[in-house]
């Protein structure tokens, strides 16, 4: 069927040149077409739940609401994880689900259940269905910057301005407001007011509810038209919202502003933004699931721009995050390793070929099957990213082996003097070697399989990178056998043939050392397994770690105070912090602090938590030799503020920490068990333990005890003899200190509530217990009583968080490691906890973060890799018909993993999944080149050469051909093993073993493998 193709194709000349320059401009079109990205998505199917209930204690919230949703949502099928976070006012539940899981099947399974949940809930509960969204969904922050606006005006532009027009763009899930005031038509009722027009509290609000409304009556005919009927007395501003009437005494109305003042006011917020030592209001995109990042950021900026015109004058947007700046630097890194190899591989073909024309037919592969590799990533939805792309550029060098095979030995057919027409002699040529060559890809293509079935976060990141692969094996073995025969038809003759005068010098010093080396078999065989067996011991030593963690360009640090610190007070702290860190370090451009929670809910953070965002300067600016550097300066300026917990974390790094473990940290170490005291104290112990090891650095435990509740108690019966209930007292306590909502003007699509309470910059005027003690409260009666007369008030502490998975209570700690591989110190730490921390009966400890990521791949790549390797030698079996030779063939694998161990251990790299990616290319490198040697072997055996002369000939003669194949590999990959930048990081281990493994495999190819085949051959003659 091959040779049928072949000669279909040299027949056909026309026809193949003109699919294949259709082909080449589908491929041009996919590429510029080709949705790019930093990461393929590696977000698990996700739903989150937020629900709230202003004024509820975490206690409380989990006992009436999480645990509630929790027993209903266990029952879903596919889910993988059920984990939620409960504070004050507020818990983020989130369900992940199994790989493939359709998350409109999930949501609508997450919904339902909600639904029959919600008779269970108190009335005060409120939220659903986060926006569907995913973990790395935060693409783009910006702040509004004007200094004649107050912080609740920037907000209102946010709210009512910026955000209804960003939410247009296609792809956006939301825009979560942070930061800033959210305006309030505020009454303050009097009491004296009140008692003297005869008003209850609970009577005004019905009246104000009455009064402030829109009724709709029906139709009315008109001769020929109908008129819609409607009665209209809703308030439009402040001004006519006082106006309202509300009552009637003594046959003279009752207005609004009769009964106590009316003001804009603010509500009480639970979270702040400050930005290099000032408030200010910070806005941030979220986008939807599998939407286009960079089409998202563009969409944005594009409707931004037209924004601007429209803004009060002075006002700034200030962009502190743009996640396609992160995308085109990582896929810029990769795209100029790309080109770099590409140029280095055409190079390297014209010095082993000796002929420009040579070298041109086959660097013609290159651009075709990237384009042919683009075009087939466009049709599968494959992006464009870190992976996908260094995929490629992995693939670079082996693309063209299949190429340089045929062209190499047409070269040879041409040069032979041969009275043959052309076209014959390049079928004839091309034929020759189509087995082994199609055989050598297939097993390259086998080799890379075992990524395809990696689950988990490690399977999402590394399947781009085998398919990619396979996609320009398949397009470089399909062009090898149609294009490349037509296009040396068309530019080869008989002049072009015959070895270079340097290469046959090459063969002449090579065939010197080869037959040194064979006269010497016994001591090459011993240096060799010396190494192997050293290399061996190196491995079993080397560290061990999931990746090396990317740098994308930022640092964030994350804050946690004392757990019952005020929001002011939390600010403050976090404006002194900024105005030090931009005073002591110029590497850092801008400092952006959140503190407490987010609109949306979606990250929930407490008083007491800040995340800092800092921008840097260009690196060649800093002070500094890298970042880790930098990080260590600020972490030790920071120890001026004691009693702060200190996270050195980045944007994307600290989502999938929380993706993978629902904390920040690259070590997660939960603690499970029933009673929060208990936990907290085991999580101190456990956390003392582990700042003891080696690597530990930013060893946090969670503040779960410390927080302060002011405990309200009715006297009993007391407030009942006045007519006031348990629930009537809860209500007016919480209008007087967060207000209580009682309806809303509406004017254009501006929707301002309206508040019954006294607050002052969203904070209440109550700011002391010894206030709340002496306050008075109006009783249904009439009468105004002391709180104290009716109630007794203590202070008592709670927890302040409760941290749930799989149903149960958790406390965790958290910790970063730094100039240690990840695995050894998760391996360390357990032991060192195990020995040094008892657990009480019921309580349980876990380990999670990306060290199990790493121990997945690896227990799978162990599982797998056997298999393969099983197929590659039926493979063998089937070209030599001898198990004999496919074992000498497959004596190349662990000499090619040497080189790999030895080029990690100088360069001080971890074995991580990355390096994993490299040995398991260097299996299909070393066996190809084995298969070439070993088939030229075979061939030579109809020749009447000695044993001798045909191992040494026949080395020889493939020399060019093997070097060439092996220098284009590692040479291809030489751009990925130097750069710099972000995504260099990820690709590096990779380049360094295959280059390492080059090495090795091609001398061991050249040298070991003759000895071998020599050594088979005689005892099989005897």
């Amino acid at each position: 069927m091959i040779a049928r193709i072949i000669q279909f194709s040299l027949v056909q000349r026309l026809f193949v040149l003109s699919a294949f320059i259709g082909l080449t401009a589908f491929g041009i079109n996919a590429w510029l077409n080709l949705p790019v990205d930093a990461f393929p998505d590696i977000s698990p199917t996700q739903v989150k739940v937020i629900m709230k209930a202003n004024g509820m204690t975490a206690e409380e919230v989990e006992a009436q609401i999480t645990q509630p949703i929790e027993t209903e949502l266990l029952g879903i099928p596919h889910q993988t994880i059920l984990r939620s976070t409960t504070k004050y006012a507020i818990t983020s539940i989130t369900l992940d689900f199994e790989q493939g899981t359709d998350i409109y099947w999930a949501r609508q399974q997450v919904s339902a259940r909600l639904a029959s949940v919600a008779n269970l809930l108190p009335a005060i509960a409120e939220g659903g269905l986060a926006p569907m969204s995913t973990p790395l969904s935060e693409m783009f922050m910006f702040t509004i910057e004007n200094p004649n606006l107050s912080l609740q005006e920037r907000k209102h532009i946010l709210d009512w301005q910026i955000r209804p027009v960003l939410r247009t763009v296609a792809g956006v899930a939301d825009v979560n407001v942070l930061g800033g005031f959210t305006r309030t038509f505020q009454f303050a009722p009097d009491l004296s007011r009140l008692v003297a027009y005869g008003f209850s509290l609970n009577q005004l609000e019905t009246a104000l509810a009455e009064a402030n409304m829109n009724g709709s009556v029906g139709r009315v005919r008109a001769g020929a038209d109908s008129l819609v009927i409607r009665t209209q007395s809703r308030a439009t501003s402040l001004e006519e919202l006082a106006e309202l009437v509300v009552g009637n005494v003594g046959g003279q109305p009752v207005r609004l502003s009769d009964l106590g003042t009316l003001s804009l006011g603010s509500l009480t917020r639970y979270g702040g933004v400050t930005r290099n030592g000032e408030e200010t209001t910070q806005a941030l995109i979220v986008a939807l699931k599998d939407s286009n990042t960079a089409s998202v950021v563009e969409g944005v900026m594009e409707k931004l721009n037209a924004l601007k015109a429209t803004l009060p004058e002075g006002t700034e947007l200030n962009v502190f995050y743009n996640r396609k700046t992160l995308i085109d630097t990582a896929v810029g890194t990769l795209t100029n390793a790309l080109t770099q190899a590409v140029l280095i591989v055409i190079v390297v073909l014209a010095v082993f070929l000796g002929n420009v024309r040579a070298s041109f037919v086959v660097a013609l592969v290159i651009p075709i099957v990237v384009l042919l590799t683009f075009l087939a990533m466009s049709m599968t939805g494959i992006t464009a990213n870190l992976m996908s792309l260094g995929g490629l550029v992995i693939a670079i060098g082996m693309l063209v082996d299949a190429s340089v095979v045929v062209v190499e030995n047409t070269l040879s057919q041409l040069g032979a003097n041969k009275p043959l027409p052309r076209l014959h002699l390049v079928y004839r040529a091309t034929r020759e070697v189509a087995i082994p060559v199609i055989a050598g890809t297939i097993i390259v293509i086998v080799v890379f399989m075992p990524l395809l079935t990696l689950t988990g976060l490690e399977g999402k990141l590394f399947s781009p990178v085998a398919t990619t692969i396979v996609y320009a094996m398949i397009a470089s073995l399909v062009t090898a056998f149609t294009l490349i025969p037509v296009v040396a038809s068309f530019l080869l003759s008989s002049k072009d043939g015959g070895v270079p005068g340097y290469l046959q010098s090459l063969q002449l010093a090579y065939r010197r050392s080869l037959t040194f080396v064979l006269n010497h078999a016994k001591l090459t065989g011993v240096v060799a397994l010396s190494l192997l067996v050293l290399s061996g011991l190196l491995f079993s030593i080397a560290g061990k770690t999931f990746m090396p963690v990317m740098d994308e360009g930022d640092i964030i640090v994350q804050f946690e105070k004392s757990p019952t610190i005020s929001l002011s007070s939390s600010l403050e702290i976090d404006k002194q912090i900024e105005r030090m860190l931009l005073a002591s370090f110029p590497e850092i451009e801008q400092v952006v602090a959140r503190t407490g929670s987010d609109e949306l809910g979606l990250d929930p953070m407490s008083l007491n938590e800040t995340d800092v965002f800092m921008q840097l300067a260009p690196s060649d600016t800093w002070r500094f030799s890298n970042k880790q550097a930098l990080e260590a300066a600020i972490r030790e300026s920071l120890q001026a503020y004691p009693g702060i917990n200190v996270g050195f974390t980045q944007p994307i790094q600290m989502r999938v920490s929380e993706m993978l473990t629902g904390t920040t940290g690259m070590v997660a170490i939960k603690i499970f068990g029933a009673d929060m005291q208990t936990l907290s104290d085991i999580a101190n112990n456990v956390a003392n333990v582990v700042r003891k090891q080696e690597g530990a650095v930013d060893t946090n435990a969670t503040l779960i005890e410390g927080g302060d509740f002011l405990s309200i108690i009715p006297k009993p019966g007391v407030a009942m003899a006045f007519g006031m209930t348990n629930a009537a007292l809860s209500r007016y306590l919480k209008m007087q200190v967060t207000g209580i909502q009682v309806g809303e003007v509406i004017k254009g699509r501006v929707r301002t509530p309206i508040y019954f309470g006294e607050l002052e910059q969203g904070q209440a005027a109550i700011l002391s217990p010894d206030v709340l003690n002496s306050m008075m409260v109006l009783m249904p009666s009439g009468q105004e009583l002391m709180l104290s007369d009716i109630a007794n008030i203590t202070r008592t502490q709670g927890p302040a968080v409760i941290e749930r998975e799989k149903a149960m209570r958790f406390a965790v700690v958290t910790t970063n490691v730094e100039d240690r591989d990840l695995v050894g110190f998760v391996e360390a730490t357990q032991k060192a906890v195990r020995s040094s921390v008892s657990l009480p009966s019921g309580y349980a400890i876990e380990y999670g973060g990306e060290f199990e990521n790493q121990i997945r791949a690896t227990n799978n790549l162990l599982t797998v890799i056997p298999l393969v390797i099983a197929v590659i030698v039926l493979i063998l079996f089937t070209i030599f018909g001898s198990l004999k030779l496919a074992a000498l063939v497959m004596a190349n694998v662990p000499f090619a993993v040497m080189g790999g161990v030895y080029a990690l251990f100088i360069t001080g790299e971890y074995i991580s999944v990355p390096a994993s990616v490299g040995f398991i290319a260097l299996l299909g490198v070393a066996v190809l080149n084995g298969v070439v040697m070993v088939s030229h072997y075979e061939s030579l055996k109809r020749q009447s050469l000695s044993l001798s002369e045909r191992v040494a000939s026949g080395a020889v003669s493939r020399l060019r051909p093997i070097l060439m194949t092996a220098t284009t590999a590692m040479f291809g990959l030489l751009p990925l093993a130097f750069a710099s930048g972000p995504g260099a990081e990820i690709q590096k281990p990779l380049a360094i073993v295959v280059i390492g493994g080059l090495i090795s495999s091609t001398l061991i190819t050249l040298y070991l493998l003759p000895i071998g085949y020599h050594y088979l051959e005689r005892r099989q003659n005897g």
